[in-house]
């Protein structure tokens, strides 16, 4: 099928778009930007940089996607914004690439839905079917796992990791990592348990969330160390995999701290 681009709509002769691609008024696509099929991209949206965009993707006016990343030390350098398919940008996200000092690619999934005015920084990776409510902003070098939402007025430190299918409360500060399953809430996040309602509405086993109500439990009880704790769950749960996705999470590096539950709450 024939693509539809307004004619105010300045789509540079370099850029490289796919059947069926709808293209509104006085939006600007740039010389380096890739466009895959089935995409609608509104009026008053800007994409620019070298940025990939797949299939079945809906970006909102006023959004911007691939320009400089927000970084004193980015000197112009050629690096890349890579983005699946059947994503939602509302108006007003911003999406950045990546800088030479990171990996040098901002990385988003598939079927995530991001909502007015979120962002994400440069050199993030963003997993697949997550939700950024309302001006939920990831600072550089964040990675978020599959399933994660993000509520309204969110905020996550550079560099800090949240596990698949963990649920961030609205107006909260992310300063560490988030372990998978799990929910942070405050406006200083701490663990307030598991992400139940998420868990149940994807229909995850009760075994199996009752298996993982008793490793949160014996990860942050007040007895022991945390590494003692840690290795009696991987003694534990070493050969089940809905666990090993919570200590592959804990044994890779980090470079913040684990966010915890607070010991009067637990």
């Amino acid at each position: 099928m024939k693509n539809s681009i307004h004619s105010t709509a300045i789509v540079d002769k370099k850029a490289s778009v796919a059947d069926n691609v709808t293209i509104g008024p006085y939006t600007m696509i740039g010389p380096n930007v890739v466009i895959g099929k089935n995409s609608y991209i509104h009026s008053h949206v800007i994409i620019d940089g070298n940025t990939k965009i797949g299939d079945n993707n809906e970006i909102f006016p006023f959004a911007v996607i691939g320009l400089k990343p927000q970084h004193l030390k980015y000197s112009g350098e050629l690096t890349k914004l890579i983005i699946g398919n059947n994503n939602i940008f509302r108006e007003n996200v911003t999406v950045h690439p990546g800088t030479h000092l990171g990996t040098k690619e901002t990385i988003i999934g598939s079927n995530n839905f991001f909502m007015v005015g979120s962002h994400v920084a440069h050199d993030c990776l963003v997993g697949n079917n997550t939700v950024f409510v309302n001006n939920a902003v990831i600072g550089g070098h964040v990675e978020i796992g599959d399933f994660v939402y993000l509520g309204g007025q969110s905020a996550v430190h550079q560099f800090c990791r949240i596990g698949k299918h963990a649920i961030i409360g609205a107006g909260t500060t992310i300063d560490g990592d988030v372990i998978p399953y799990t929910s942070v809430i405050g406006s200083r996040g701490h663990l307030s348990g598991l992400n139940l309602v998420g868990l149940r509405r994807r229909s995850f086993k009760k075994n199996d969330i009752k298996k993982l109500r008793n490793v949160y439990r014996l990860l942050f009880a007040p007895e022991g160390t945390f590494n003692e704790r840690l290795s009696e769950v991987s003694d534990n749960y070493k050969n089940d995999d809905l666990i090993k996705d919570i200590l592959v999470f804990l044994e890779d590096n980090s470079n913040r701290p684990l966010i915890h539950p607070r010991m009067d709450k637990f």
